[in-house]
């Protein structure tokens, strides 16, 4: 895979942006499962980090970062400005993880 630059940014420091090509955007739905809601329910009750619930999410970020990289690769950008991501429950139990920014090409 072609390097990208990835930001939050609406610039990247010493490049010029020559072509704003697309919003760019990944997404993923992922549900939680019994073993892990069972886990975490005995965990709410002593307190402190869900582990599995964090590991969940940061897969679900991944997933999502990676395919919206995928797409902007695909239409020849370099680099993807103001990246930000949002999450939505979709149905009960099941979350969206989105990941969007502006592809576009830089020099």
């Amino acid at each position: 895979m072609a390097k990208i630059i990835v930001t939050t940014g609406n610039d990247v420091p010493n490049k010029k942006i020559v072509e704003v090509l697309s919003v760019v955007r990944g997404s993923t739905v992922r549900s939680r499962n019994i073993g892990r809601d069972i886990g975490a329910g005995l965990k709410s009750l002593i307190g402190g980090e869900i582990k599995t619930y964090t590991e969940m999410t940061a897969d679900a970020r991944d997933e999502a970062y990676n395919r919206m990289v995928n797409e902007a690769t695909k239409i020849g950008a370099n680099a993807i400005i103001g990246v930000r991501f949002a999450t939505s429950m979709v149905m009960a139990g099941a979350s969206e993880m989105l990941a969007y920014g502006t592809a576009v090409k830089l020099k």
